[in-house]
């Protein structure tokens, strides 16, 4: 995986990590707490890989998707998940982002232009007993921003 590209700037305000599962929408919910107290915007972000994205609806089997095609695909399932909890925060400003990469360098990539970044204690994978996940462990490690982990 090369250079970490976001379709937009972030320019400041807080990231949230969200993987799908439980845990990061428990970490959502609070990041959408804080970013309407703050009154800033809250940028969702997915990593992907190949392997780990859903498969394009619209691109024929037989046909490799672009890694173009798994964002938007990715995207799509990031908002799906997301109108689970936006009903009572229709009106902040939220912005998705799907990103082609590994999910600790994705978001300490976008630690560099956020003014906080919010993870979950843990993620889907890995060992339900350790306390921290290793992506939560390297993103408290080496963000450039504040972070919040999201017990839970």
């Amino acid at each position: 995986m090369g250079e970490i590209v976001f379709s937009e700037p972030l320019n400041g305000g807080i990231v949230v990590g969200h993987d799908g599962s439980e845990s990061s929408d428990r970490a959502l919910v609070w990041a959408l707490g804080e970013a309407r107290l703050r009154k800033c915007v809250l940028h969702v972000v997915r990593a992907f890989g190949i392997t780990s994205a859903p498969r394009p609806r619209d691109v024929p089997h037989g046909v490799v998707p672009s890694v173009d095609e798994f964002a938007k695909e990715v995207d799509r399932e990031l908002r799906e998940g997301l109108d689970r909890v936006m009903d009572e925060h229709a009106d902040l400003a939220v912005h998705t982002h799907a990103v082609y990469g590994k999910p600790a360098a994705v978001l300490i990539a976008a630690s560099k232009e956020a003014d906080l970044v919010v993870v979950a204690s843990r993620g889907r994978g890995g060992f339900a007993e350790l306390l921290l996940g290793s992506t939560t462990e390297q993103v408290v490690r080496q963000a450039e921003s504040t972070v919040v982990v999201v017990r839970g």
